[in-house]
């Protein structure tokens, strides 16, 4: 004999076994949509940015700003003169011990030639050099070599020169001259160790002419002791009145699918020897001596 009771309990288990069923399936179900959502924002993101690095690559082989599609993305890139007409730059690549930096004082004209024709070139007496991350306390602190290539008569390129300095923020056996050790600020980066370097004969690197539009072409600087980790250079000429020339071309591209947006921003630097020929002496095999 089966009472009331027993029946309304047998539909209870019933009912709760179909809510646990229901449960599951929806969990399951939501899992789902959820994968699908997942997976279909990460392949808008990879169309988006692939359409962007595609932007990046035909504004560089064109040499001017591009909009186009790649694959059902769209692109859209700017291409500007890098650091043109200001008093100051951030070299855009941390740099290790042995790693150079340059930084062009006479301007790239429209023909492809060096001069001041279409860009107004650097004739400032100093520069203030600047480097090493601020904050940064790992690994042996950086000292830098600052070469400047300067020609004794404007446009003859037989009179080349090279004018050195060589500095260090600590005291080692180098025979570097000393640098300071604070705070110095560039283009909203900061840096722990500077220095002034004077370009003239007036207790300087001794270039004279360095008024001269067209004297100074350009100066590298070489960072040293830094074997594992990458710091930082720039350069101040503010107090000179002087403004720098392009340094190259900055080229952004914005890559867009569906609801999804990347950008990627690139540097091309003006071309500069390799770095082997700062070297004295080189060679495809060993040196003896």
């Amino acid at each position: 004999m089966k009472f009331k009771n027993q029946k309304g309990q047998a539909v209870l288990i019933v009912l709760l076994s179909l809510s646990v069923v229901l449960i599951v399936v929806m969990f399951v179900v939501s899992r789902s949509i959820t994968d699908i959502s997942l997976s279909t924002k990460e392949e808008n993101s990879l169309r988006a940015f692939s359409a962007a690095e595609a932007g990046i690559e035909r504004a560089l082989v064109i040499g001017s700003a591009q909009n186009g599609a790649f694959d059902d993305a769209t692109f859209n890139t700017s291409v500007i003169d890098f650091a043109v007409g200001s008093s100051t730059v951030v070299y855009p690549i941390s740099l290790k011990s042995g790693e150079f930096a340059t930084f062009w004082f006479i301007g790239h004209n429209n023909n492809g030639t060096l001069g001041c024709t279409d860009e107004t070139c650097f004739s400032g007496r100093s520069v203030k050099l600047c480097w090493g991350d601020s904050g940064t306390v790992t690994g042996p602190v950086p000292a830098v070599e600052f070469t400047v290539y300067y020609t004794t008569a404007a446009n003859d390129l037989t009179k080349i020169r090279v004018a050195r300095a060589t500095l260090d923020p600590v005291s080692r056996a180098n025979n570097f001259n000393s640098a300071s050790t604070g705070v110095c600020t560039i283009n909203e980066e900061s840096f722990k160790y500077y220095t002034t370097i004077e370009l003239s004969p007036a207790g300087g690197l001794g270039i004279a002419g360095w008024a001269t539009p067209g004297i100074l072409r350009y100066a590298t600087v070489k960072i040293l002791y830094n074997d594992t980790v990458a710091h930082k250079i720039g350069i101040d000429v503010s107090s000179t009145g002087s403004i720098l020339p392009s340094q190259g071309v900055k080229i952004e591209s914005d890559g867009k699918f569906g609801d999804a947006n990347r950008s990627i921003e690139v540097y091309q630097l003006h071309p500069i020897a390799p770095t082997i020929f700062e070297n004295a002496i080189f060679s495809s095999s060993g040196i003896t001596k």
